[in-house]
């Protein structure tokens, strides 16, 4: 298909792309040839005013035509074949293998939402009236949801399927009733064209008001402001760092009318290895979690950042399994291939925070991964104690990419002290055996309070759509604790409930008639 460079505005293909912009090549950090149009005021402006008029109509369409609409977006997005996957590898550097289970991953996110419509958006709660109740007669009540409006998504950088134009995000509110202004990420902008014109295609296939989505292009921060503080926007889900997030929230904070930001904005997931597992399955933790943290360059928002494990000096035989382990997560990590960062200014930033952890006192430099070219990243591994931990704010931030601190603790009392002095994650792992469930008890139920996923012996990377899935959690993991952006549960973000008291059947939505 051809890419255009231009915005999809509710139908139309609208831009001048003479001064845009460009995506780099991950492999090479070349800028690629096609030049990608910086949406202007009057088009961020027509698609939310168009998308607001689909509104109408959108949100009561009946819901096995809205779950026949997702189903037809997944269809047009396979039907993209090949040119999809080269174009996204091109774009983030990422391998074939994982940017194919990346779109089905995506095309599956929506066939969920379509087969929840299709069973029940949700179980009804209908309360009877009871004329014969005293002192007063007891109403009608029963309890339904509404769509909230046009919500703005905001595309993530290290997922351009699965957290972008169709992702989580998209389709959920699709699926709650709501019409999408998506704003793609500059570092892929090609592959969300492509994923544009799928929609698209599955737009006129079923004939819906081709207000009801938007792909919005550009690099200039106007762009987003404008979207977040737009009047005729009533929620925005956005995936990417605590810094832009922060932004945005300030900006949307003075609008007139407050309306939910569903911001994932970073975690460093912090992964624990109990001593029963340290000792008895040394070689097999620590390669473990290397290769947990390698994968894709630790571009996940699930990757393992923080390795809190008990080495006392004290005790000889913990600090003697503990130094098998830094041994052999070393080693482990030593023989890492280089690679690429999803774009050049990420490697960037992703080297000069190695070298800043470098320079930290009491932080040491334990392996670095095998070097590559000058546009590769190399895989870094660091530890310290801790104290040091704990008097250093800046190691309780994200590093994105493959790097990892591993904290030494004296004893258990100081690996719940360092519990404490975390902030909110998307997930935390307990990794241990039996002889450790009375400390993983402890311990669980204070990491519990921290985290929107706790796992056990598992690596944190991967995230299973299902309708147990929870991915927020406390911030900064996510602005809206309560909320996940994976999963069943994720459409609830964008409806509100409403009660209908003493309807009759014939003004009540099909769920709630009896």
């Amino acid at each position: 298909m051809t890419i255009t460079g231009k915005n999809l505005i509710a139908g139309q293909w609208t831009g001048e792309t003479t001064n845009g912009f460009t995506a780099f090549d991950a492999q090479s950090h070349q800028a690629m040839s096609t030049t990608f149009a910086d949406a202007t005021e009057i088009e961020v402006n027509t698609a939310i005013n168009r998308a607001n008029e689909a509104f109408a109509s959108y949100s009561q369409l009946i819901p096995e035509k809205r779950a026949q609409f997702l189903r037809t977006i997944g269809d047009q997005i396979n039907a993209l074949g090949d040119e999809l996957i080269e174009t996204a590898c091109a774009e983030t550097g990422l391998p074939a293998m994982r940017i194919q289970g990346e779109r089905g991953r995506t095309v599956n996110q929506l066939g969920l939402f379509a087969n929840l419509l299709e069973s029940g958006e949700y179980q009804a709660v209908i309360d009877l009236a009871d004329n014969d109740r005293q002192p007063l007669p007891k109403p009608d009540t029963r309890l339904g949801y509404l769509p909230l409006g046009v919500v703005g998504v905001f595309a993530a950088s290290n997922f351009p399927l699965a957290f972008s134009t169709a992702g989580g995000d998209t389709a959920s509110a699709l699926a709650a009733g709501c019409p999408v202004v998506m704003k793609a990420h500059a570092a892929h902008p090609a592959t969300a064209e492509l994923v544009a014109q799928a929609i698209l295609a599955a737009i006129e296939i079923c004939d819906i008001d081709k207000g009801v989505f938007s792909l919005i292009q550009g690099k200039k921060y106007t762009v987003a402001s404008q979207i977040v503080t737009h009047p005729k926007v009533k929620a925005i889900g956005f995936t990417g760092s605590e810094r832009v997030g922060m932004i945005l929230q300030a900006q949307m904070n003075q609008r007139p009318e407050p309306i939910p930001f569903y911001g994932e904005l970073g975690s460093i997931n912090p992964q624990y290895v109990m001593p029963e597992k340290l000792a008895q399955d040394t070689q097999a933790i620590a390669q473990g979690l290397v290769g947990s943290l390698v994968m894709g360059q630790g571009q996940f928002c699930t990757s393992p950042g923080l390795w809190v494990v008990i080495g006392s000096e004290k005790g000889k035989e913990s600090n003697s399994n503990y130094q098998t382990f830094i041994d052999a997560a070393t080693q482990s990590l030593g023989e890492q291939t280089a690679g690429v960062m999803l774009t050049p200014a990420m490697c960037k930033s992703y080297n000069d925070a190695v070298a800043a952890r470098k320079a930290v006192a009491g932080v040491e430099l334990l392996a670095m991964g095998l070097s590559g070219r000058e546009q590769d990243c190399s895989a870094a591994l660091f530890a310290t104690d801790f104290a040091t931990y704990e008097n250093t704010p800046e190691l309780h931030e994200e590093l994105f990419g493959f790097s990892a601190l591993i904290v030494r603790c004296d004893d258990f009392d100081q690996m719940m002290k360092l519990t404490e002095l975390l902030t909110g994650n998307l997930t935390a792992s307990i990794h241990a055996l039996d002889a450790d469930l009375d400390l993983s008890a402890t311990l669980a139920q204070t990491l519990a309070h921290k985290v929107g996923r706790l796992i056990y012996n598992q690596m944190p990377t991967g995230v299973e759509v299902c309708a147990s899935m929870n991915h927020g959690g406390p911030f900064p993991a996510s602005t809206a604790l309560r909320t996940t952006s994976v999963g069943s549960e994720a459409i609830k973000r964008f409806q509100r409930p409403i009660c209908y008291q003493n309807m009759p059947q014939a003004l009540l939505p099909k769920a709630l008639q009896t």
